[in-house]
């Protein structure tokens, strides 16, 4: 191992760190304030403290290098609390992604409307568990939302009202949920829609709902916060946005082809929740007209078999529609590669952020 590999490995290894330690620190403070409300909201803030633990940490790393590159300083504080607000973002957002798609599972365990629907049946109370749980999950991820706001604000004046940097997160978590509803619109709209236009609106979904606040806006906010030139954030968006797209596309192949022990989430379980992906998008323009509606007919079934899931998978593999897939993610991955090799960036944050690209796109899970 080179002494440049060693030396970006233990840089980032602090970041990871200290971003775990200002989120420690951020929630037992909230703890502390949660519980001169009464006791029982524990379960809201131990839910919260569970999804922030671990992780890929993709977006506060992109956050860190763009701040970097930008000549920010070695983990300085600013960029540590701004680490810690999107991983509470991030939380909340996946709190509400599970519940939207119904999804029990989140990282090998239970998702946190799930852990609160068991909560309830352990203790006997009153009730359905299911709504019990899915309201529990729901105030769980607002009260994220806020902790992600307060922990942004504590930045300070880079990150006060009218700075570019509040801009960017402002942006961020509106487009996320435009995103959102865009992606269930489609879940219901898409089957009566014009067929022509499903992968040109999923990948409207993946923009907006992922990709931007995946990597684009990450980025761009750990250089708003350095004080990046117009000029360079323009070159971060180069690079990043065709790299979430890329990294979105892979996540939703992985939702279909992926292997259950590897992503923690069950064998086809994008298609039972009814996800109009690129992937599925392609399927419902290159298959027969039959498989087609057959595809249209079983998507977001609940209860789909693993006879329904293999069939499905059988004629997103047979038409085209995987092969088309991978290209669009080669195609989007080698324009992400080439701008970054645009940028003028020192070789440190350079080679960061290579190796959080070349993760992104091949990943397994």
């Amino acid at each position: 191992m080179t002494g440049h590999v060693q030396q970006l490995q233990a840089e980032q290894s602090r970041f990871i760190l200290g971003v775990a330690d200002h989120l420690e620190a951020f929630l037992s403070s909230q703890q502390d304030i949660m519980a001169t409300v009464s006791p029982d909201v524990e379960p809201l803030l131990g839910s919260i403290s569970s999804l922030v633990t671990g992780g890929k940490r993709l977006r506060a790393l992109m956050c860190y290098w763009g701040w970097r590159g930008a000549g920010g300083a070695e983990n300085h504080q600013d960029i540590l609390t701004a680490g810690c607000a999107l991983e509470l973002f991030q939380a909340a957002a996946l709190i509400h992604d599970d519940i939207i798609d119904r999804s029990d599972t989140r990282r090998g365990g239970p998702s946190v409307h799930k852990r609160f629907s068991q909560l309830h049946e352990v203790n006997g109370w009153a009730l359905d568990n299911e709504r019990f749980g899915q309201a529990a999950a729901i105030l769980t991820g607002d009260l994220c939302l806020s902790f992600s706001e307060e922990s942004f604000t504590r930045i300070g004046p880079r990150a006060a009202a009218g700075t570019q940097a509040r801009s960017i997160f402002n942006l961020m978590r509106a487009e996320v949920m435009a995103g959102q509803y865009l992606d269930i619109l489609e879940e219901v709209a898409g089957p009566v829609r014009e067929r022509a236009g499903s992968v040109d609106r999923a990948k409207a979904i993946i923009r907006y709902k992922s990709a931007k606040y995946s990597t684009e806006h990450p980025l761009a906010l750990g250089g708003a916060l350095a004080g990046a030139p117009a000029e360079l954030l323009r070159g971060y968006s180069a690079f990043s946005l065709p790299l979430g797209e890329a990294f979105q596309m892979r996540d939703d192949v992985l939702g279909v082809f992926g292997d259950p022990e590897t992503t923690g989430k069950p064998a086809g379980d994008d298609l039972r929740e009814g996800k109009r992906t690129v992937l599925v998008g392609f399927a419902i323009n290159m298959a027969s007209a039959a498989d087609a509606a057959h595809v249209d007919q079983l998507l977001g079934k609940q209860d789909l078999s693993a006879e329904e899931v293999d069939r499905i998978r059988h004629i997103i593999v047979e038409c085209g529609a995987l092969d088309a897939t991978e290209s669009l993610i080669a195609e989007l991955s080698d324009q992400a590669f080439a701008a970054l090799e645009q940028l003028p960036l020192a070789e440190l944050p350079l080679s960061a952020l290579r190796h959080l690209a070349e993760a992104a796109v091949s990943r397994a899970a």
